[in-house]
């Protein structure tokens, strides 16, 4: 197996903390073809989307995004390093959580604006080596105000050696009160991608993650884990909750059934994903 190379770069945290503070705007609009599309593939009824009817609640994370020419991509399909996000050194890079805050619905025909703001970044010493947090807080609004604000924790991570101790087992789930379950599978996979403009190769190039960065198989995007939760919470409880944390907790991988899954409590869900093992790759809290 052939890992990615380490890089040789020093990690100069205060170099990287000179990117905190630093902002972009960018605006789109809610069509009633991006709301079809994320509705289907976040297993809802897609219907007939009409000027005015409410997107999925997270349709924010498919607009906007950026957009590079392919001579500006890095080996592992994300843009070269620099830029808005600070340049960090260390090859893998994550979605580790995030919270968001649900003000009011997205609906087709607005027009949308991101403000996005590097709020933090810090670095910690875990068990597979360096690990540098990049904290993103991103404002949605539209004409009728703030719509959403989006915190998301972004991991940088070095390829763990061959030597590496394999990570403990996770703790198993509880038993889920309220559980659906779907197929993890490439086309899934490439649908979400696509409807995010996420060129990540580890969602749909399979040599690439399992021989370059060693994972046994394509992931399953953390923010399609994220935007399953929430679809699942404002099911159960009848509207979008005020406030959801979420983290992850340990890859999900594509080829089999995963679930998404919920319990209640005094303020409101917690909800998480599981592998067909049963095992826990994604929690989150939903309070109302």
């Amino acid at each position: 197996m052939t890992h990615a190379a380490t890089t040789t770069e020093t990690l100069d945290l205060d170099h990287l903390r000179q990117w905190i503070g630093r902002s972009e705007q960018a605006t789109d609009t809610v069509t009633a073809q991006l709301v079809r599309g994320l509705r289907a593939t976040l297993f809802l009824d897609i219907g007939k989307p009409q000027a005015g009817d409410a997107a999925p609640f997270t349709a924010h994370w498919c607009l906007g995004q950026p957009v590079y020419p392919m001579d500006q991509l890095g080996p592992d399909g994300h843009p070269t390093r620099g830029g808005f996000l600070p340049p960090v050194p260390l090859p893998r890079r994550m979605w580790a959580g995030g919270e968001l805050q649900f003000l009011d619905a997205l609906k087709v025909g607005d027009e949308v604006t991101r403000t996005s703001t590097i709020g933090e970044v810090t670095v910690k010493q875990g068990s597979t080596g360096t690990l540098c947090f990049v904290t993103v807080n991103h404002e949605i609004t539209t004409p009728r105000g703030v719509a959403i604000r989006d915190r998301q924790d972004i991991v940088y991570r070095d390829v763990p050696p061959p030597s590496a101790a394999p990570a403990k087992p996770a703790a198993p789930a509880p038993a889920a009160q309220h559980r659906e379950s779907h197929l993890a599978d490439p086309v899934l996979l490439f649908r979400y991608s696509a409807l995010t403009f996420n060129g990540h190769r580890i969602h749909y190039d399979r040599d690439y993650v399992t021989k370059v960065e060693g994972y046994p198989g394509l992931i399953v995007h953390g923010p399609m884990q994220a935007a399953l939760q929430v679809e699942f919470a404002a099911k159960l409880k009848g509207s979008a909750p005020k406030s959801f944390s979420y983290r992850g907790v340990q890859p999900l991988f594509d080829g089999a059934d995963f679930s998404v899954n919920a319990n209640e409590t005094a303020g409101g869900l917690e909800l998480w994903t599981a592998n067909a093992d049963g095992v826990p790759t994604m929690k989150g809290t939903a309070t109302w």
